[in-house]
């Protein structure tokens, strides 16, 4: 984990509420995997967990959506401006897979570690399907900077006006009448994931879920993000979110 104040070298409006931060980091990108987060500091006394977006060359990205004080601040940083930045944290996601048929479920802001995901798992030969899932086109627009060239990518939107008009899990279920995966990795809201989480065990699939929430200290300090995880000995256990995650089995997850 760093410490580091690094230079804004753009802040971007992707669609609405949606913005794309790229900053020029000194020693924190060699170390950062996809899944991981880092903690921005804003104008508030806590600092913001916002998931990796993307590494380029030396620039991290970070997708995130104006949804308090907080964020806000950072909607309003402008280029050359400077930003401190803790990170990168957390456990993300299994990268080290090879030759294996991969499902990726992401949805809303969900898409936000996916990119990252993508490009390493594309390294290892493996065949990847990637379904996007989002209320309208808006929320897909981010799609517009990935590289979908060796992905097989599905759009959904709840209104349609953008892939097809259906939830990422009717989807997921629609393609597994006709395709098998080795691993599903999901991200998004809670109840997708939930429902994904199930599909995938009716089908034997291992699947892998990065959850989301709300930090305090984002670093293993504090009790603010555990959850309950299934243990065989005592029911179940607490872990930390910011610590043990964001990305866990979700056969263990007990929602």
């Amino acid at each position: 984990m760093f410490l580091e104040d690094c230079i804004i070298i753009k802040n971007i409006k992707i669609s609405n509420d949606k913005y794309l931060i790229r900053v020029k980091s000194k020693e924190s990108y060699k170390h950062a995997k996809a899944g991981q987060f880092f903690m921005l500091k804003s104008n508030t006394f806590l600092r913001r967990p916002i998931s990796l977006h993307y590494i380029d060359n030396d620039i991290l990205e970070f997708y995130y959506q104006v949804k308090g004080e907080g964020t806000e601040y950072l909607s309003k940083l402008k280029e050359n401006d400077t930003i401190n930045i803790q990170g990168p944290l957390g456990n993300g996601f299994d990268t080290n897979i090879n030759n294996k048929k991969i499902l990726i479920v992401a949805g809303g802001m969900g898409i936000a570690p996916i990119k990252l995901l993508i490009e390493k798992l594309n390294n290892s030969n493996n065949s990847i399907t990637l379904i996007m899932g989002g209320a309208d086109s808006s929320a897909i627009k981010i799609m517009d900077r990935f590289d979908t060239n060796n992905i097989d990518l599905h759009i959904t939107t709840d209104d349609g006006s953008v892939g097809d008009k259906c939830n990422t899990v009717d989807k997921t279920k629609e393609l597994l009448k006709e395709k098998t995966f080795d691993i599903i990795y999901t991200c998004g809201p809670t109840v997708m994931m939930k429902a994904l989480i199930k599909v995938a065990k009716e089908n034997n699939i291992l699947c892998y879920a990065s959850l989301e929430e709300r930090m305090a200290c984002g670093v293993n300090a504090c009790l603010g993000c555990n959850i309950e995880i299934k243990d065989e000995k005592s029911g179940y256990t607490l872990k930390k979110v910011c610590h043990d995650g964001p990305v866990f089995n979700g056969e263990l997850l007990n929602f």
